[in-house]
């Protein structure tokens, strides 16, 4: 069987056992959602969801979180994995929202 046959029925058994499939990462609306995807990595949705609620309180759009210092966010998302890479990469994914 070749790669793309394998994947395509690996495909078919997620669809028919899981047709809509769900995360377990806490959120309302799209920036919620990229925001607790990054934090996601490395890192259990459990943390992840105990973390995300005062964040979204102190960053509730990526307007604020542009603005905000990468050591405020830091404060925020300190008891996750690797918080120094992901305050970058969340104020740098605000920005881009924001100016794109």
């Amino acid at each position: 069987m070749t790669r793309r046959k394998r994947l395509a029925e690996i495909i078919k058994i997620f669809q028919q056992t899981n047709p809509i499939p769900k995360t377990e990462l806490n959120y309302k609306n799209p920036y919620e959602l990229i925001v607790a995807v990054i934090l996601s990595a490395q890192c259990t949705d459990v943390r992840v969801n105990k973390i995300t609620p005062e964040f979204y309180k102190t960053f509730p759009t990526a307007k604020v979180l542009a603005a905000a210092t990468e050591a405020a966010i830091f404060e925020k998302i300190k008891s996750c994995s690797y918080p120094n890479n992901k305050a970058r990469n969340l104020k740098a994914m605000a920005e881009m929202l924001t100016t794109r």
